[in-house]
């Protein structure tokens, strides 16, 4: 028999869908006419009596008006038949009650109120209260007053309801039948008990990944709600904070920070369609990540926002604004040479280099300024002693600006023609290079206009240099609208810089700026949490853990005295896992591309299926295994990760290498696995104990 939730939502979907059908949308009517009678309207004001001129002016501006309705109205998104709503709540007010559905259009007729989520005040009763509340809001003008008597997610794919997320439980529809699963209560984690189950050497061979592990069930609903309607109420308030201004958003791997950012873009594309278009640009460290965030804001209604990494994006910028200088990347730098065009001290070194040099508004003073910059070291050695004392010596300067001085002098050879000499730049150059142009010469420029964005987001920001971040800022328009996103613990660029929020802002100039933090982690599981928090040891910023949503199995470490016995146990399971779970994502985490190549060609031998080597973060994002290196992940999840190799000689207890091992944990959705041949590091010890 079935829950009377599930036949109240079936017959709900039921009467919308015929009101759709019924009464379909009608596109509104052809612009064509209307365009004719404003040109013959505008040649004929010119010629007309004065008297008659205020007249057609009146008549000419109302006809405009119409015609701006028109557009408007043809771009607005429509409710879809086949997935018309992702969430529902029925209110209680004096007594009356009355669904409300949420979706990404509005349409309210015969008694059904879909409203569009971006938009509609109402919605705001759906994201701030949960089921049973008594809710006060001022909607309109009036304050509005009662009870949510229900409040669901559902999950509507081609006009059939499949899934309903309620306090009562998860309904869940397989093969026409509809199962309950009961609903787990939210718990705090914190490392309290063992997170971490450690296994010795041959004694892995009963363990499995996805199966039945303390009663955890293995994941089989591949369909889930609509991410917007699981927005909790910390996260909505960050997404419609006012759309000037900047907006800083932390918090722990898996809390939302990408997802607010993503809808933050969709809430004000809703009421400032500029916001949909390329003067919006979400800018990510990682090319993965862009792969992944250009597939996700187009089913958020904005398909037309740029999404970059920022280093093609600044590598593009700079061949135009520096047409004089070589395209060719240097590989062969000296680690120290790279090392300083990271840390802070550069910016403010590059911007007293341009005020102390009067000089020309020229590209050509642009590069002097940059050349200068690593060749003078007084400057240098002034600036660091103030802000990172003790980091660089005057011989690792001395060093620097030799190695720079004979690279000029190969650009200055190229640039007379010289094709034989190896003229080339490093990565770490377009960005310190556009400072440098916007320093000295102004905006940045793209087909003869200022380079201006309404609206930048950043997410992964901690891995971003503040000279990165100084010359995305200074691309804004007069909104000064940009959303930061990142989270100190997962900061893997050891040079970069981020050493904290605060010393960041006091570097971009913007001390007093509030740092939002959202405290909820919804990706992984208390048993995944527990142990990434672990692994932080001291370098974990928050005395109270985040809030997690869910139980999973044990992290398990297995250890085996050779890389063939481990490959051979990983093909056994992973065989195992893709053939019971075929839509089960898997990703095989090591901390070298060495490491990564050897249990990838060990796995070809084990016949793992869908199995992918990948580099450059070039990932598919479709059911398999995939190889890889730790900082190739950052941003990303998976249902089932497997850290290989987390030896001590690979993880040595290192602030880098903790960082490295907590990214690495907390990608994982469901289940984290950790394989070590020979002694485990350190830190995975202290997080046993």
């Amino acid at each position: 028999m079935r829950h009377t939730i599930v036949a109240d939502e079936e017959q709900l979907l039921s009467d919308v869908r015929t009101l759709l059908e019924e009464e379909p949308y009608e596109a509104p009517p052809r612009e064509s006419d209307i365009v004719v009678e404003l040109i013959r309207l505008r040649e004929e004001m010119p010629n007309a009596k004065d008297e008659d001129k205020g007249a057609l002016l009146e008549q000419y501006d109302r006809i405009a008006a119409i015609l701006e309705q028109i557009r408007d109205s043809r771009d607005k998104p429509t409710v879809d038949p086949d997935s018309p709503y992702f969430a529902h709540i029925q209110l209680e007010e004096s007594g009356k009650r009355r669904d409300v559905f949420l979706g990404k259009a509005t349409r309210i007729q015969r008694g059904i109120r879909i409203v569009d989520w971006r938009n509609a005040p109402i919605s705001r009763i759906f994201y701030r209260y949960q089921q049973g509340e008594e809710y006060e809001e001022e909607l309109g003008n009036r304050i509005v007053e009662g009870e949510v008597v229900a409040r669901r997610t559902l999950t509507i794919n081609l006009g059939i309801l499949h899934r309903i997320d309620a306090p009562e439980g998860t309904f869940r529809k397989e093969d026409a039948t509809w199962t309950l699963i009961a609903p787990q209560a939210r718990r705090l984690a914190g490392g309290e008990g063992s997170a971490l189950r450690a296994h010795g050497a041959g004694t892995a061979k009963d363990r499995r990944l996805g199966t039945n592990l303390a009663g955890h069930r293995r994941r089989a609903d591949k369909r889930l709600p609509d991410i917007a309607g699981l927005i909790d109420p910390e996260q909505f308030e960050l997404i419609t904070k006012p759309s000037s201004g900047f907006v800083v958003i932390r918090g722990t791997a898996g809390s939302g920070k990408t997802t607010v950012a993503l809808h933050r873009i969709a809430w004000m594309a809703f009421s400032d369609p500029v916001i949909n278009s390329p003067a919006t640009m979400f800018v990510v460290f990682s090319p993965g990540l862009k792969d992944y965030i250009a597939h996700v804001l187009p089913s958020l209604g904005v398909p037309h926002v740029q999404v970059v990494d920022f280093r093609s994006w600044a590598r593009r910028l700079r061949k135009a604004h520096f047409r004089a200088l070589p395209n060719q990347i240097r590989e062969d730098t000296p680690a120290v040479v790279i090392r300083l065009k990271l840390p802070p001290a550069v910016m403010v070194a590059l911007g007293r280099q341009v005020a102390l040099v009067n000089g020309p508004r020229t590209m050509e003073q642009a590069i002097d300024d940059w050349n200068s910059l690593f060749t003078r070291t007084e400057l240098l050695q002034e600036v660091l002693e103030e802000i990172d004392p003790g980091v660089f010596t005057e011989a690792d300067l001395a060093k620097v600006a030799d190695w720079s001085r004979d690279r000029f002098d190969e650009i200055l050879k190229w640039q007379e023609g010289d094709r034989e000499v190896e003229a080339s730049l490093d990565v770490e150059d377009d960005a310190i290079l556009l400072r440098a142009w916007q320093l000295r010469v102004g905006p940045l420029r793209r087909k003869k206009r200022n380079v201006r964005f309404r609206h930048i987001a950043v997410d992964e920001v901690q891995d971003f240099t503040p000279i990165e971040v100084r010359v995305l800022m200074d691309c804004l328009d007069h909104h000064q609208s940009i959303t930061l996103a990142g989270d100190t613990q997962q900061h893997v660029m050891k040079d970069a810089g981020f050493t904290s929020w605060a010393e960041f802002f006091g570097h971009l100039g913007l001390q007093g700026t509030a740092v939002n933090t959202l405290k909820v982690a919804y990706r992984s599981s208390k048993q995944v949490v527990d142990f990434s928090l672990k692994v932080l040891g001291d370098l974990r910023e928050d005395t109270e853990p985040p809030l997690v949503t869910r139980d999973g199995p044990p992290v398990e470490l297995f250890r085996f005295t050779d890389h063939g016995a481990c490959v051979a146990f990983l093909s056994d399971v992973l065989n195992e896992l893709t053939h019971q779970e075929p839509m089960a994502s898997v990703a095989v985490l090591s901390s070298s591309s060495h490491i990564s190549n050897m249990y990838f060609n060990g796995l070809i031998r084990g016949e793992v299926p869908r199995l992918r080597r990948v580099s450059q973060q070039k990932f598919t994002f479709t059911p398999g295994v995939e190889v890889t290196e730790i900082d190739q992940v950052k941003g990303l999840e998976f249902d089932y990760v497997i850290l290989v190799e987390a030896s001590a000689h690979q993880f040595p207890d290192t602030p880098s290498a903790r960082r490295l091992l907590h990214v690495g944990g907390t990608r994982a959705v469901h289940q984290l696995w950790i394989t070590t041949v020979g002694d485990p590091s350190p830190i995975i010890g202290e997080a046993m104990a």
